[in-house]
Order: C-alpha cells, then sequence, then structure tokens
C-alpha cells in the first residue's frame, strides 16, 4: 500500500507539469499568482478591496485543479467551458471597475501598484475568458 501511495506522487507531479505546459495552465497559473500578489498588496493598504482578489483567486484554484485532473471530463452535468467564461469575464469587468476606483482615489504606493497590476489582471482575465470562448 506504501508503494502505491509513493508512486501516485510522481505521477500527479507529472500531471500538474503537463497541465502547466498548456495555454490554459499557464493562464489559470498566472491569475493565481497575481491575484496573490494583488491580494497582498491591497491587504497592505486597504482591505475592502480584497475581497474581489480572495474570490478570484479561490475561483482560479478552482478550476486549476479541476482542468488538472480532468474532473471536467467525469462530472458532466457541469458545462465547464461556459463556466469557465464566465468566471474570467466577470473578473475581467470586476477587476476593471476596482482598478479604476482605486487609481482615481490615489491612496498610499502599495495602493496605486495594486491597481496597476489590476489592470494587467483585467487584461490577463479578458484574455482567458477569449481564449475560453474560442477553444468551445
Amino acid at each position: 500500500m506504501a508503494d502505491s501511495q509513493h508512486t501516485s506522487a510522481p505521477h500527479c507531479w507529472t500531471t500538474c507539469t503537463n497541465f502547466l505546459c498548456t495555454l490554459k495552465g499557464s493562464l489559470l497559473f498566472a491569475e493565481i499568482i497575481l491575484c496573490l500578489v494583488i491580494l497582498t498588496l491591497f491587504s497592505a493598504s486597504t482591505a475592502g478591496y480584497s475581497s474581489l482578489s480572495v474570490i478570484e483567486l479561490i475561483f482560479a484554484s478552482i478550476f486549476f485543479v479541476i482542468y488538472m485532473c480532468d474532473l471536467h471530463t467525469k462530472i458532466q452535468f457541469i458545462h465547464w467551458p461556459w463556466s469557465d467564461f464566465f468566471q474570467a469575464l466577470i473578473a475581467a469587468i470586476l477587476y476593471l471597475i476596482t482598478s479604476i476606483v482605486v487609481l482615481v482615489e490615489r491612496g498610499n504606493r502599495s495602493r496605486i501598484i495594486a491597481g496597476a497590476l489590476g489592470l494587467i489582471a483585467t487584461g490577463l482575465f479578458g484574455y482567458d475568458a477569449f481564449v475560453t470562448f474560442l477553444l468551445r
């Protein structure tokens, strides 16, 4: 039994690295990292705007695990491409609105950097929605 658990760890790592080499995997991984950075910067300045980054970080992580483990082929009652498309589209719109509000308010440096990174996140989530819509 210990041998079967030991051999599954390299298989899991191989699956993860293989998924990271795809376009969807690299987009989701970049979204997770960018949400973490924005969350850190918003937490340092104002806690009110950090909830968006937390929610999008959770959603990006969930979709990353679902696609990495091929659960989207096993769970058929949810249409995963449409779910992923709407999540990315809503995230892009919300990051755009939040970033514009943060940049107009002019806070400290961490807020300005978080607002600028929010605009980058808008582009990243928008590109993810575009790619997901094309691949659908």
